[in-house]
């Protein structure tokens, strides 16, 4: 056991570190002879692709946050002012007032007049006009007539009814139930037993036997030539299949499967291939594009209007708002409020004159 513990490790075979984890075997010098050539057609035709992609993305997203956004915010706020709102508004001050009042309109038209007239003209009408009569009539005329004819059914008809049925009974059974027993019981029993034994010794058994010693001996025979015929057939039909598929495999199947493996599928492996590092490459190129012109952008555009921001701009509106606005603004506030106060006073004083006997101030000093 400690000699198993510090067994020395096994080393690797020999070669086996070296090979690369990306390498893939079964490439002939064709495909590393085009596999350059093909990587660069194809980076040349995937880069405009790939910067008009890069252009586009970034135009897209521009155009959403500084154009689509707020105009969105616009339209909803502009659906809202002029849609939703006098909607709300038309809806809780002048539909549901208006609905409110058609229904207790359509109420007063159509349901209390149907009311008033089902409770107080239709109920009493079929009440007094119609069942209470009925009731009387029930009660005092077809009750006893019932009773009546219950107890005649019952003490006149039904011993009559029982005697006459005794006694059609007894007739029918003696003219038509006698005879046809004697007649199935004397002539037809025996007739039919009779007729069973010859179908039976005459007919019966010289099928059974012609089967069982003919036919059966016939059919199997034909079964077992046609069971020979079709394994013929079946074994031809076979042959015949095993010749077409080993046909077609050698001179179909294998050449297409050889023209895939060696052919299509490193050409198509080498342009998907291409395809990725090129789509890549080029996203590289568009990225360090778009670094450069935006470089540009900054230092030629936005460094001389931001520095003629903060150099001119901003010194002339402090200019403009400390000589100009803030002294006028002043003014103005000075003189609002010596018009306010001025008002006041004048509020005041009308306010504290006396009132004269036809209520204008200050009519006993005229």
């Amino acid at each position: 056991m400690e000699q198993g513990k510090h067994r020395a490790p096994v080393r690797p075979e020999y070669g086996a570190h070296q090979t690369p984890a990306h390498y893939e075997g079964g490439d002939g010098c064709l495909t590393t002879v085009i596999r350059i050539p093909v990587r660069i057609v194809v980076f040349l035709v995937v880069l405009p692709v790939r910067m008009l992609w890069d252009a586009l993305v970034v135009t897209v997203r521009a155009a959403e946050r500084v154009l689509f956004r707020p105009l969105g915010r616009a339209l909803a706020w502009l659906f809202d002012v002029l849609v939703v709102i006098p909607a709300g508004w038309l809806w809780r001050y002048v539909c549901v007032p208006l609905g409110h009042a058609l229904v207790w309109l359509a109420r007063a038209v159509f349901v209390w007049p149907w009311v008033a007239l089902w409770r107080y003209v239709v109920v009493p009408g079929v009440r007094y006009g119609i069942v209470l009569p009925l009731q009387w009539v029930y009660a005092h005329l077809l009750t006893p007539l019932g009773h009546g004819l219950r107890w005649m059914y019952r003490e006149v008809l039904v011993p009559v009814a029982r005697w006459v049925g005794t006694g059609l009974k007894w007739l029918l059974t003696a003219v038509f139930v006698v005879p046809v027993v004697l007649l199935w019981r004397y002539v037809l029993v025996p007739v039919g037993l009779a007729a069973a034994w010859l179908v039976r010794y005459l007919v019966v058994v010289p099928l059974v036997w012609t089967y069982r010693n003919v036919l059966t001996p016939v059919g199997h025979g034909i079964a077992w030539a046609l069971d020979l015929l079709i394994r013929g057939i079946e074994a031809f039909f076979r042959g015949l299949g095993i010749a077409l598929r080993w046909l077609v495999v050698t001179l179909l199947v294998v050449p297409v499967v050889w023209v895939y493996r060696h052919v299509l599928a490193p050409v198509g492996r080498e342009i998907a291939a291409a395809l990725g590092i090129a789509w890549r490459v080029a996203g590289f190129v568009s990225r360090a594009v778009g670094r450069a012109l935006a470089w540009l952008a900054r230092n030629l555009i936005a460094a001389p209007v931001r520095w003629a921001y903060r150099t001119v701009c901003v010194p002339v509106g402090r200019f403009v708002r400390d000589a100009v606005l803030a002294p006028v603004g002043r003014g103005l506030r000075a003189v609002g409020r010596t018009a306010r106060q001025t008002l006041r006073t004048a509020r005041e004083t009308i306010r504290r004159a006396p009132r004269a006997p036809g209520g204008a101030p200050g009519a006993n000093g005229l």
